[in-house]
């Protein structure tokens, strides 16, 4: 990602050229922000369980109707049930919201045991992990976005070109046709994805978490003005961590349909098997 420079031309095969797409630097930062998001949601998960509820506005409480999200439990026809209400709407979601595990041994707990870290109700334990990595993603972000304005990385890589914006429509259509374009260089939409998550989404999970903290509170009481109040930075940091879950299935879901070996080998390795040349693909056609 930041150095795409070298080229291995395999001999032996028509598919194209191995290419070096992702340097170390970018190899090393993509697992530790896999790592650190994957702990944040699962501890933010449980620290979410101690008060299963979000409002928008400075104030929540049971005078207040603010409230746009709650997960709960309840009793319907003298059976418990588990409950979703989204802005005054309720949805029965027993078994994974509300109340979920063994049907012998239902517990009432907005998330399910199996997606927070720790397992069990342990609100202290579950801040102690997501504080942790919560940090070193912030870290390592800054570290990250130092080194590629440095190198040229964010101008040469990921900041789209106007030519970028011409292609966007065709690369829209090609994507939703799964036919895929093997190169050196990433895509429009890779460029708006990429840059969404790292430049809007990871900050704003950051700002707003430092918003709920009441140490940053008394050391920069303006930030939580600027969101509408600690309850509203904390909706805010719930529906950030939602696109996030969101970009990582369609990252996913990208990643099986154009190829996960070349893919993975991106990543782990850095090397990347790009499209031949149109003239190469055209006589492979012509030849089969």
């Amino acid at each position: 990602m930041d150095g795409q420079a070298d080229v291995a031309i395999d001999e032996t095969s028509p598919r194209g050229e191995l290419v070096y797409r992702q340097t170390r630097w970018t190899r090393a930062t993509h697992w530790v922000w896999a790592l650190s998001l994957f702990f944040l949601l699962l501890s933010g998960l449980q620290i979410f369980n101690a008060h299963p509820a979000l409002y928008i506005g400075r104030q929540s409480g049971f005078q207040f109707d603010n409230s746009v999200l709650t997960i709960g439990s309840d009793y319907y026809q003298a059976q418990p049930i588990g409950y979703t209400e989204i802005f005054g709407h309720r949805f029965t979601t027993t078994g994974v919201f509300g109340l979920s595990g063994p049907e012998d041994n239902l517990r009432a707990r907005a998330f399910p045991s199996w997606a927070t870290i720790p397992s069990g109700q342990d609100l202290a334990t579950g801040r102690v992990v997501h504080f942790f990595f919560a940090w070193l993603l912030t870290a390592t972000l800054a570290a990250w976005l130092a080194a590629s304005l440095w190198n040229g990385h964010l101008r040469r890589d990921l900041a789209p070109t106007s030519d970028d914006l011409k292609r966007l429509p065709r690369d829209i259509a090609d994507h939703a046709r799964l036919k895929f374009h093997h190169g050196r260089d990433y895509n429009t939409l890779q460029k708006l994805a990429y840059g969404s998550v790292l430049f809007v989404l990871l900050p704003l999970m950051i700002v707003t978490g430092l918003a709920m903290s009441p140490s940053m509170n008394a050391a920069i009481p303006f930030l939580t003005d600027m969101l509408g109040g600690r309850q509203t930075a904390r909706t805010i940091h719930f529906a950030t961590m939602l696109l996030l879950v969101a970009f990582f299935v369609v990252h996913m879901l990208m990643i099986l349909a154009a190829g996960p070996i070349n893919e993975l080998r991106s990543i782990v390795t850095g090397w990347y098997r790009a499209d031949p040349p149109k003239s190469e693909a055209n006589t492979c056609d012509r030849s089969a």
